[in-house]
């Protein structure tokens, strides 16, 4: 997959712009503050999803404007393609020319992964991050995800109003059981993407960590929940097993008025040689761990769409020391790559590629190094 062309027009700060980006790494460069990320975020979105930064739309557009467009043109399944995003009061997409009914349509058709300095903090951060982690893979993988997410958010939501006027309305006992049903219903779903992607990952860890320690290290993962998850459980039996959790944390539920079992409560750990990683791993083996991941999230992507992912590299590389920028840098050949960076010195040992000078949104300088 390869984007050929980015154009944005009151996008944050990005007011009019447009790149041609080679089919290599592209450097963006440039002081603080100057749009580098949000130029990734502009990219970003066309894969489906929502910001990496957590920005509803309506924040992602320019202050005193009302709507912000994004086009895209790029080469994705075989041939050419192009994309429009309208951002304001509600999201417009449009995909070779075509309306489509939400961003979720545009899932697999173009796909990215992102990597931040706030995913270096993954492994030390509360489990919301890593389910984030997860469901953001996989929005990719299942176009459905996002929606099935939402409507488990939603009964989450009425079941969790029903515990607080349950204090009040003992009647309304009798509704619970209906929202339980569904909550285990839409939980079972996600629950079992989520173990069929941790899995996934877990196949293609062994080598990467054999790379990044010199096969000292070994990188295990594992899906935790109020219970455990048996392998090979299938989606009726999950949702069972959610059903009777429900009912045995009821006591629980009603004091706290809130649900505390589910996907939404659920968590992934990471182990290497055995240990925890948050807890008794160092800072390197936590980087090297989040490195890891996303280095599998590649090759999960290039596994089920045959094509490798465009890779966005938000100001990682001065948070990661040299052997693991190198180890990165290595094993990216073949996919297009959108690194940012205050000094563009800092990528001199990059053979080829090109680099855009960005001030106060706008490009002030275009270079190739190398041939592209």
């Amino acid at each position: 997959m390869r984007i050929d062309r980015l154009q944005a027009e009151h996008f944050r700060n990005l007011d009019t712009l447009e790149i041609s980006p080679c089919p290599g790494v592209n450097i963006i460069y440039g002081d603080n503050a100057q749009g580098k990320t949000n130029l990734l975020e502009g990219l970003w979105l066309f894969c489906g999803a929502r910001s990496f930064r957590g920005a509803h739309d309506r924040e992602m557009v320019q202050f005193g404007q009302e709507y912000a467009h994004l086009a895209l043109d790029f080469f994705g399944q075989d041939r050419p393609q192009s994309a429009k995003l309208v951002l304001g009061q509600r999201r417009g997409v449009t995909l070779n020319g075509v309306s489509q009914e939400s961003a979720s349509k545009l899932a697999g058709t173009l796909c990215m992964v992102v990597f931040s300095p706030d995913h270096l903090s993954l492994v030390k951060d509360g489990p919301a991050q890593r389910r984030r982690l997860m469901d953001v893979a996989i929005r990719q993988l299942l176009p459905k995800y996002d929606r099935i997410l939402s409507d488990y958010n939603r009964i989450l939501q009425q079941r969790n109003a029903l515990l607080k006027d349950l204090f009040y309305h003992e009647e309304l006992r009798d509704t619970l059981e209906i929202w339980d049903q569904y909550l285990a219903q839409m939980g079972a779903v996600i629950v079992q993407a989520r173990l069929r992607y941790v899995q996934r990952l877990q196949e293609q860890l062994g080598a990467i960590l054999q790379g990044l320690s010199a096969g000292r290290e070994q990188l295990d993962l594992a899906y935790t929940g109020a219970v455990p998850f048996p392998e090979g459980i299938s989606r009726g039996e999950l949702q069972q097993l959610l059903l009777t959790e429900l009912r045995r944390a009821l006591p629980q539920d009603l004091r706290g008025q809130s649900t505390s079992v589910g996907p939404h409560r659920d968590d992934l750990e990471l182990s290497i040689n055995g240990k925890s990683v948050r807890k008794y791993g160092s800072q390197g083996q936590q980087r090297s761990s989040v490195l890891a991941l996303k280095l599998a999230e590649c090759a999960i992507l290039k596994q089920v769409y045959g094509e490798e992912p465009v890779v966005l590299l938000d100001d990682v590389m001065s948070e990661l020391d040299s052997s693991r920028r190198d180890y990165l840098l290595n094993h990216m050949q073949g996919r297009q790559v959108f690194l940012t960076c205050c000094d563009p010195g800092y990528f001199r040992t990059i053979r080829q590629g090109r680099s855009f000078h960005l001030q106060n949104g706008a490009i002030l300088q275009v270079q190739d190094f190398g041939p592209v």
